[in-house]
């Protein structure tokens, strides 16, 4: 039990719990001893917790076998309140004449996240394969409609007849301009890949941006001072661009700032791969953040499908970022949405970058786990509102040589060092729910801790998001994201 990587809890008959292994404790968010003694019901949502007692009051009366002996997907109810799924197989064993039950748990929040992408993923590709075949039959029906109305027009016709004509062309032209960008979605479009600096190609779209969105919008830029080239359309970069920046403005009805940001990043561990979902290797990332309203999870989950739209009352169609997402992976990168309600939303556009094979010995480009400074025990608590970003901030912690503590919230995290739990570092989100976000959890513990050492990270691309939640101090954000050795330099630092 004590080595096993599952949680494993044995009950009596009664549903109290009589042993639990350290993986338990982790799973639900407390110390494995504090669950002796306790009913499982603790353990389960609030629905479940109520027939759950008489689940097993039936079993050991029929010797109806319903759960016993039978794996399940299930939901869990972690310390802090937090619902998530776990697979739970149930055993039943006769100690001294009396019935135990054991139980062995498996989180499946990861597999869960896995899925979802997944389904997500052939969801697009489903759409976009039949707005292709469409794309394509409706374009041969533009072809016929626009090749009889010049006809017409060659054949000496009357003035009105002349105005309709013409009508008829402009509108069979903007069905035709429809039918593009629908197959770029569908990934058929006829991309001319040339090779360009990002940077340059921002700066052409900001010269019409500038024009367009109006003085109540101020864009900011963030240009590496050295950039990889890419291969990618200039068209249609331009075309993402302006798009993107064009939703960014709509997002900010009464004004506000956007940023614009392009670097090369380098995905080089598997932490990084998982966190974005990206495969390793070279980039050349665009970002572009505003500070508008940003967007609810189901927004954010079904945002590059086509048609789907959050502006139908005025005049959207759904297809602008289903056309960006069919561009970047066309064009062989990836795209990534980070959103808060109330603090914007920033897309990063991930294009493969040109450049030399790194020779074998270049250590100091791609170090090696062993390389990165560790820590000796040091206590670092992890505060995250997301419970998979939190999850897998627990791990890189904990690979780093660091015991770890967790906190859902500022507000959650200030109560546990109040409590006087010993803490060396506080690793945490800027945007978060409650009363304290990053910059006020900071506040606090410089105030009553200050010997603590404090990061921040933030999923945006700047402060042009996190500069309006309070004053920022001499804090550096680290920005998701991070690599495992920027994690590991910042800590190191602090200690």
């Amino acid at each position: 039990m004590e080595a096993a990587a599952d949680a494993i809890i044995v009950s009596d008959s009664e549903g109290t719990i009589l042993r639990a292994n350290p993986a338990s404790g982790q799973l639900f968010g407390c110390k494995s001893g504090e669950l002796i003694g306790q009913s499982v019901n603790v353990l389960m949502p609030e629905a479940l917790a109520k027939v759950h007692g008489d689940f097993m009051a039936h079993h050991l009366k029929t010797g109806e076998t319903r759960i016993i002996d039978i794996g399940r997907d299930v939901e869990g109810r972690r310390q802090d309140g937090t619902v998530f799924p776990l697979h739970l197989s149930v055993g039943r064993a006769v100690i001294d004449d009396q019935a135990v039950f054991i139980g062995i748990l498996h989180d499946l929040t990861e597999r869960h996240a896995a899925q979802e992408a997944l389904a997500r993923s052939q969801r697009l590709d489903a759409v976009g394969q039949l707005t292709g075949g469409i794309a394509h039959d409706f374009n041969n029906l533009l072809t016929v409609i626009i090749g009889n109305l010049e006809l017409l027009q060659m054949r000496g016709t009357t003035e009105k007849q002349i105005d309709l004509i013409n009508d008829a062309l402009a509108s069979a032209e903007l069905g035709a301009d429809l039918t593009s960008r629908l197959l770029v979605f569908a990934r058929k479009g006829n991309l001319k890949p040339v090779e360009v600096d990002l940077r340059e190609q921002c700066r052409d779209a900001l010269a019409i941006l500038k024009r367009t969105i109006g003085e109540r919008y101020t864009i900011r830029t963030d240009f590496a001072k050295t950039l990889s080239p890419v291969m990618i359309d200039p068209v249609q970069l331009q075309s993402t661009l302006i798009n993107l920046a064009l939703n960014a403005r709509d997002a900010m009805p009464g004004g506000g700032e956007f940023l614009i940001s392009v670097a090369d990043v380098t995905i080089d561990d598997d932490y990084m791969a998982q966190e974005t979902d990206i495969a390793p290797g070279d980039y050349v990332r665009l970002f572009i953040s505003d500070d508008g309203a940003g967007m609810t999870l189901d927004a954010q989950r079904r945002a590059f499908e086509p048609f789907f739209t959050t502006k139908a009352a005025t005049g959207g169609t759904g297809l602008g970022l289903a056309m960006v997402y069919g561009f970047v992976r066309q064009s062989g990168g990836h795209i990534t949405l980070y959103s808060e309600l109330g603090h914007g939303t920033s897309f990063g556009l991930y294009f493969p970058a040109l450049r030399a094979a790194r020779l074998a010995d270049d250590t100091n480009l791609n170090a090696d786990a062993g390389d990165m400074p560790r820590g000796n025990g040091q206590v670092v608590l992890v505060v995250e509102d997301n419970p998979r970003v939190r999850k897998l901030s627990l791990e890189r912690v904990r690979d780093l040589g660091y015991q770890a503590l967790e906190a859902a919230n500022g507000d959650e995290a200030y109560a546990l060092l109040r409590s006087g739990r010993h803490v060396d570092v506080v690793f945490s989100d800027l945007v978060m729910p409650g009363s304290l976000n990053g910059y006020g959890l900071a506040a606090k513990v410089r105030e009553m801790l200050p010997h603590v050492g404090i990061l921040l990270t933030s999923g945006y691309a700047s402060d042009v998001i996190t500069s309006k939640m309070g004053p920022a101090g001499d804090h550096r954000i680290l920005h998701k994201p991070y690599r495992h050795s920027d994690l590991a330099e910042r800590l190191y630092a602090l200690l």
